[in-house]
């Protein structure tokens, strides 16, 4: 059984090396794994060597290197709009601290239809009606276009630490030991005087 190891983002999919198209909801693209069979009946293992949310429109290359198209599935939903744009958009902030993933449209949210989502909803005066669509919600920044910037983060993160310490590591020993210097100097000038015979001490 042929095995899907890597994502192709939407904007890299080739249509003609797609082979078949798998449908799938959002917690099951933001969690693939194990075995698939994909609608034309394609089945398929997924083994992905670095883990990522997949995106409606992405794509799973295959070991013998066709594509498996990924689609979103249809999903039950709220459709949120308000009387003025500002209601709603205090709704999307207090849904991002809830950590309730949201489709921001020009003048509509989409969230997930739970409990949660809908209390929120309410609590902002906004009008909510029960759709089944696609959900297609909001990349956290961190999550956005996964495999280059995992590589681009760690490269970073190593060189900023690098440099950082050893900076951060010369400069806090160059001022710790003029401070103490300094600090010393001066509390045994004002306590003992000059020329005391206390040179021992520094």
């Amino acid at each position: 059984m042929p095995t899907a190891t890597t994502i192709v983002r939407r904007a890299a999919v080739r249509a003609d090396r797609v082979a078949d198209t798998v449908t799938l909801d959002r917690a099951g693209r933001a969690a693939v794994a194990g075995s698939l069979v994909a609608e034309g009946g394609l089945g398929f293992d997924v083994a992905l060597t670095k883990a990522a949310a997949l995106e409606d429109g992405d794509a799973l290359r295959l070991d013998d290197g066709r594509l498996v198209a990924v689609r979103a599935a249809a999903e039950d939903l709220l459709e949120v709009r308000a009387e003025n744009p500002a209601r709603l958009l205090r709704l999307a902030w207090q849904l991002g601290g809830s950590h309730v993933d949201a489709e921001i449209g020009a003048d509509v949210l989409y969230v997930p239809a739970t409990p949660a989502a809908a209390e929120l909803v309410r609590g902002q005066g906004c009008v909510a009606t029960p759709v089944s669509r696609a959900f297609r919600p909001e990349q956290a920044a961190h999550d956005h276009s996964t495999c280059g910037h995992d590589h681009g983060h760690d490269h970073h993160a190593h060189h900023h630490h690098d440099h950082g310490h050893d900076h951060g590591h010369d400069h806090a020993h160059a001022h710790d030991h003029g401070h103490s210097h300094d600090h010393g100097h001066e509390k045994h000038g004002h306590v003992h005087g000059p020329g005391c015979g206390c040179g021992h001490d520094h």
